[in-house]
């Protein structure tokens, strides 16, 4: 069993990242063998629309044609046995980063010639952790919940599975009193210290879970 996690945060050691680490841990309880992917780091585009994925005739199905550094870490997808996306929450949706990597993941498997039937081999259990600066609360006052689910929707369609997990009011910043903030200082203080380890629980539960491969 190979899980594969994908970090699409700048940052290497703060909240997706840390509830990410807490996902491979429970995986790696459960038995798989994990891997975490830093995607800010590596030279990549998103879709460049050539359609060499739906061209007829190709000689591999599901391969993104573009040669660059994911290519890599695309070709290990089509082993992996579970997949766990996460990403922070940029003006309402995924990081720029990550949508780039979504487009390259699952483009190549869609099949124009029956949505129905992906092109990806076989069936695989998927997760989604998004971590969020804005309160539970305003969550769907902003149209949260139907982005989210959008992109969870399209995973599950892809590759057979998806569950999601938010973190919402998470901290930004390590030092509130360094930079601007239109929230609480010492509210953020007890949710990180409150809430945060209880999202680090769940995220290692969902690990575990994805250790335990695709249940429809």
């Amino acid at each position: 069993m190979k899980v594969m996690a994908f970090n699409g945060s700048p940052r290497k050691n703060w909240n997706t990242a840390t509830l990410l680490e807490h996902a491979l841990e429970g995986a790696r309880e459960a038995g798989a063998e994990v891997e975490l992917v830093h995607l800010y780091p590596l030279d990549f585009k998103g879709c460049a629309s050539c359609f060499a994925c739906k061209r007829i005739g190709r000689e591999e199905i599901g391969v993104c044609a573009l040669k660059d550094e994911l290519r890599p870490v695309l070709e290990r997808v089509r082993a992996a046995d579970a997949l766990l996306l996460g990403t922070p929450v940029y003006y309402g949706c995924e990081s720029a980063c990550t949508r780039a990597f979504i487009e390259r993941l699952q483009f190549p498997y869609l099949n124009y010639a029956d949505y129905s039937k992906p092109h990806f081999p076989r069936k695989i259990a998927t997760g989604l952790v998004y971590t969020m600066n804005v309160p539970e609360g305003l969550l769907e006052r902003l149209g949260y919940p139907a982005s989210f689910e959008r992109t969870r929707a399209n995973l599950a369609r892809h590759f057979g599975s998806c569950e999601l997990l938010l973190a919402t009011n998470t901290s930004q910043y390590d030092d509130y009193d360094k930079y601007e903030a239109g929230f609480d200082k010492q509210d953020k203080a007890r949710h990180r210290e409150t809430q945060f380890p209880e999202d680090c629980r769940r995220a290692r539960e969902l690990g575990a879970r994805l250790a335990q491969g695709y249940r429809p």
